[in-house]
């Protein structure tokens, strides 16, 4: 019997703002949470973020489905590597397909199942860990590519997964967008991922790298995690990576078979009120550096081990993923106006950003 890859982190679900200038009202308590990848555990906090609106298909019926199945399905793959197996979408008709970094990690080929059921072999052409997504190459032409939404859906819209849970191939799942901006973290041990769109359509192990897609039938977002049930009592609480961010990355990657990551040169953590009494600190919520190397940008700045970064690009940082998020934003050489607090003072800096080092991960 095939087993199916997944996407599992050790999660601990707190309320925190990962939307940009939002203020959260109210908050939850803690709650310890598993999801899932091949192998180790890792240990992480996530937020609920505020639900925002973009320029999205509209909030289509499920007797739409079938019509919508039929237009996507033949454009979403199987991709079977050693010791498991995930999902694809079809990027274009010349042989090229986006999946999870995790699903192919590691893997220099891999087998792609048509939805026809033809077998193809697959070279992994190029990996982006940070934004969990890969680009593979068949030597096929003619492939019935996806269409890829260019904006975000709103919160409601109709939202159909496909894939191949659990090794049943050519699966089909659906609910609606259920939230938008969402952050994995993964407490340093792996990028966190940030601006996610949530979905009550059910995913399961083995739709990491499938379709999330609208009443349009364009592919909205690649199924990346999800929350277990049985260790939460979470009820269909699924990930998916936005199709703008997957179009952006999969561009780079296929241009230059790297992408560029912003890069401040900071390691911090969030304030909370037990941080702020044990430091005692003038302000109760920001990001605390606990390392800046030399020969940084931050450190450039004047950014110093003890400071609390309040705000970047004038947006308020509560948790580390308003940061990465934040950063996402930007590319190398962007000079962007960063405020933190050094002792009692209250400085505002301009940091040029650099590219990210391969060896900070």
């Amino acid at each position: 019997m095939r087993r199916a890859l997944l996407l599992l982190l050790p999660l601990a679900l707190v309320a925190s703002g990962c939307s940009v200038g939002e203020e959260e009202t109210g908050a939850e308590p803690a709650r310890t949470v598993t999801v899932v990848e091949t192998g180790e555990d890792q240990v992480a906090t996530t937020g609920t973020g505020d639900e925002g609106a973009g320029g999205g298909g509209g909030a289509g019926g499920f007797e739409e489905i079938p019509d919508i199945v039929d237009r996507v399905g033949p454009s979403v793959v199987t991709v079977v590597v050693n010791g498991g197996e995930g999902s694809g979408v079809i990027w274009d008709d010349d042989g090229t397909i986006v999946t999870n970094h995790h699903v192919v990690e590691g893997q220099r080929e891999a087998r792609i199942v048509l939805a026809s059921g033809d077998r193809i072999r697959a070279r992994v052409r190029a990996t982006d860990e940070r934004t969990d997504l890969a680009v593979l190459r068949v030597e096929r032409s003619g492939l019935p590519a996806a269409e890829f939404a260019d904006d975000l859906p709103d919160v409601g819209d109709l939202a159909v997964a496909i894939g191949n849970p659990l090794g049943f191939e050519n699966t089909v799942t659906a609910g609606i967008v259920s939230g938008l901006h969402r952050a994995i973290p993964a407490g340093g041990a792996q990028p966190a991922l940030v601006d996610l769109i949530q979905t009550d359509a059910a995913i399961s192990p083995g739709n990491s790298g499938g379709a999330l897609v609208d009443d349009h039938g364009r592919v909205i977002g690649i199924n990346v995690a999800y929350l277990p049930p049985q260790s939460v009592g979470a009820v269909s609480i699924g990930f998916a990576i936005p199709a703008p961010t997957a179009i952006d990355v999969v561009e780079e990657l296929l241009t230059t078979g790297h992408v560029r990551h912003a890069y401040l040169g900071v390691q911090a953590r969030e304030v909370t009120s037990e941080v702020a009494d044990a430091f005692d600190l003038p302000v109760e919520e920001g990001l605390i550096v606990e390392d800046v190397s030399r020969d940084t940008p931050a450190y450039r700045a004047g950014i110093r081990n003890g400071d609390v970064i309040v705000s970047f690009d004038g947006r308020p940082m509560r948790a580390v993923e308003d940061l990465v998020g934040a950063l996402r934003g930007h590319d190398p050489g962007d000079r962007v106006p960063v405020i933190f607090v050094d002792d009692d003072d209250r400085r505002e800096v301009t940091v040029t950003l650099a590219e990210r080092p391969a060896e900070a991960g």
